[in-house]
């Protein structure tokens, strides 16, 4: 008897389907944050292009503002600083990592320095408070919000840097990350606070 040949398909195994995993909390939560601080900052921006220009008195934008071009690029360049420092973190390089944190914080700090120096000239100088007229409601209302953002993000840079000087930021490394996508939203909120105040607004 002859056998009869069987053709006989390889059997190929089912795909293992992909695992999903959660997103971490901290960035999620973080971006939530961004979320709803963005709407606020929104309802400020809109409310001094809103009454810009409809002051009963003066000063005028026009008349006393300045333009922080040096303050702005020292806020600006902090994000550099802070994404290099975490791609030094991401390696294990501690010491260029505390350097580059330490030229984030200082530049941080002259930014709001910078600011102080404005606002002390505005008001001593140009007699420009918050009640002296509309723009001045809305300029420091929608200036000072940011300054207070930059304020709660120098403290919790200036907490980082302590555990890193202690030795303990690895096991805090993504809390660093999260930390970096708030002060990359502190600075790209500049860029609008700047972009309404110092050119649309004048």
């Amino acid at each position: 008897m002859r056998a009869i040949a069987v053709d006989v398909e390889p059997i190929r195994a089912a795909a293992a389907p992909a695992t999903w995993t959660l997103p971490d909390r901290g960035v999620v939560g973080m971006v939530s944050f961004i979320i709803a601080e963005s709407a606020i900052f929104t309802i400020f921006v809109v409310a001094y292009l809103f009454y810009v220009g409809k002051s009963l008195n003066g000063p005028t934008p026009g008349d006393v503002l300045e333009v922080p071009t040096f303050y702005t690029i020292c806020l600006l360049s902090s994000s550099v600083t802070i994404h290099l420092a975490g791609k030094r973190l991401e390696r294990n390089e501690s010491k260029p990592f505390l350097a580059l944190w330490l030229i984030t914080i200082a530049l941080g700090a002259a930014f709001m320095f910078g600011t102080a120096l404005e606002w002390r000239r505005l008001i001593y100088e140009h007699g420009l408070t918050i009640s002296t007229n509309l723009f001045g409601t809305t300029y420091y209302s929608l200036v000072g919000l940011h300054a207070v953002h930059v304020t709660l993000g120098l403290v919790m840079l200036t907490i980082v840097l302590g555990l890193s000087v202690a030795g303990h930021i690895h096991a805090h490394s993504a809390r660093a990350n999260v930390l970096s996508l708030y002060w990359h939203f502190v600075d790209v909120v500049w860029v609008v606070v700047f972009t309404v105040v110092y050119v649309i607004g004048r």
